[in-house]
């Protein structure tokens, strides 16, 4: 999916040892799928960041990419596609899911291969617009992206098998889990600036089932566009 003229720049910090470090990392902090896991070793996440960044792009940490945003680190973006896509210890593949943040892409592009359509919305539009350059560049082709709201959800593509969030909000919008179709899940970091969880949320046919998978520092989610 990924072209190999692609993986030439930066390639110093893209041995096969450095990435395997961070999978095994990865492995012993409970990121237990075999395919999230090689997604993880597979991405370029030196190609999602400034290449001034470049020699920490395999570090388990998040990274700045403008307009006050972060690329979250590996850890995260392995254990909210975890919990997307693994339900009672099965691998399913989802019909469509709703991204909120899209950031720089590199998200998207992790769990590009576990969804048939992913509908991606960004608020800052350079962001949106480098994003969806960088991830057609790279050959995805599964997903729709929108400079908007997210707080507003994708209301005319609705409802979703699943619903990645990757900001937090102080309280989980209730529209979001309205555009949960049943069976859907909602991953979200919920909290203010001195306390987030990461909260999994699934929508059966009589209520909403919440867990809380780990404590999160993300940025918080605003309404409006940038």
């Amino acid at each position: 999916m990924v072209g190999s003229t692609h993986s030439l720049r930066g390639i110093g910090m893209t041995s096969a040892r450095t990435r395997e470090r961070l999978i095994e990392r990865l492995s012993n902090h409970g990121i237990s799928d075999p395919e999230v896991l090689d997604r993880i070793r597979n991405v370029p996440r030196h190609l999602f960041i400034d290449e001034a960044l470049a020699s920490r792009a395999y570090e388990d940490s998040s990274l700045p990419i403008g307009k006050g945003q972060t690329i979250s680190q590996p850890f995260v973006v392995a254990l909210m596609t975890q919990a997307l896509i693994v339900r009672d210890g099965k691998r399913i593949q989802l019909e469509k899911v709703l991204e909120i943040g899209t950031g720089c892409g590199y998200q998207t592009a992790v769990l590009s291969s576990f969804v048939r359509r992913i509908f991606s919305i960004e608020r800052h539009g350079g962001l949106a617009k480098s994003a969806r350059a960088r991830l057609n560049e790279l050959g995805y082709h599964n997903i729709r992206f929108r400079h908007g709201d997210g707080m507003k959800g994708w209301p005319g593509q609705a409802p979703f098998d699943g619903i990645l969030v990757a900001a937090a909000p102080a309280e989980i919008p209730q529209i979001l889990l309205d555009q949960l179709a049943p069976g859907g899940r909602l991953v979200i970091p919920v909290g203010g600036s001195a306390s987030q969880q990461l909260i999994s949320i699934t929508r059966t046919d009589s209520e909403f089932v919440r867990e809380v998978l780990c404590d999160v520092s993300f940025v918080p989610m605003l309404g409006g566009t940038g």
